[in-house]
């Protein structure tokens, strides 16, 4: 199956804290063996902080972001850029690089605002088809918790967030134990245990991915700045929306109700 088939799902390496892989009975992009991160260091604590401050700015309409001029969006662009989407790190990996437009004059690397559109979709059709209590999200960074925790009550979906307990999904002895059949993390070296512990005990994984993140142990990536309050909130707003709309439900929750107060 070939990278750009969206139908698939993705492979690549987790960054700062790598994880074993598994497919989980999914079919697994795998990048090229002799691919290597251009970065497997955490990118610095400024570099984040400029993702997060850049993700609350106005609306940017000029800002090139789309490698497909033609997509139907699922929202304006400029919805997508006034949250921040599109705002990756100064940071690259191989791993990424396909989901990178372009990288701005300040180094800051530019998703490709299509195709976070374009795999949220896809996240939605592969969600759609577990049992709404059998998918777990997780999140350790703090600007995903609330959003992360209202997408799981809007699909009816378990949510860990915080500090994910080791043994959640591995140590059956562990009042927390649970035994979802997929898990959605935020950033997948925030939640590098959640991540690891899917992958030993072969749940798909689905996160969401910037420019910095290696992805070997994610199944699905979703690109997007997975560490500016807006994004977050727009990109489980936008997952939670399809979900329910593949379900055949009505979608009942505003972007207001996935934002939470700084």
């Amino acid at each position: 199956m070939s990278q750009e088939d969206d139908d698939g799902l993705d492979a690549a390496d987790s960054d700062v804290e790598p994880e074993p892989a598994g497919d989980a009975g999914a079919v697994a992009e795998t990048a090229p063996e002799d691919a290597e991160a251009e970065t497997t260091e955490e990118p610095p604590a400024e570099a984040e902080e400029s993702a997060e401050a850049e993700s609350d700015e106005s609306p940017a309409v000029e800002e090139d972001v789309l490698g497909d001029e033609e997509a139907d969006l699922l929202i304006p662009v400029e919805d997508y850029l006034g949250s921040g989407v599109h705002i990756g790190t100064q940071q690259k990996t191989q791993d990424m690089d396909r989901f990178i437009h372009r990288v701005r004059t300040d180094g800051l690397y530019v998703l490709d605002v299509s195709m976070t559109d374009q795999r949220i979709r896809t996240a939605a059709d592969f969600l759609a088809n577990y049992d709404p209590q059998q998918i777990l999200v997780a999140s350790s960074r703090q600007y995903g918790r609330f959003p992360a925790e209202k997408f799981a009550e809007a699909v009816g979906a378990r949510a860990r967030t915080g500090r994910f307990i080791p043994g959640t999904l591995t140590n059956p002895q562990y009042d927390g134990y649970i035994e979802p059949d997929v898990v959605v993390v935020t950033d997948p070296i925030g939640d590098s245990q959640a991540v690891k512990e899917a992958i030993t005990v072969g749940i798909p994984v689905i996160a969401m991915c910037d420019s910095n993140n290696q992805t070997s142990n994610v199944d699905l990536v979703v690109p997007t700045n997975n560490k500016g309050r807006k994004a977050l909130s727009v990109v489980y707003w936008l997952l939670a929306n399809e979900t329910l709309d593949r379900r055949g439900a009505e979608p009942a929750y505003a972007l207001e109700d996935f934002e939470s107060e700084l």
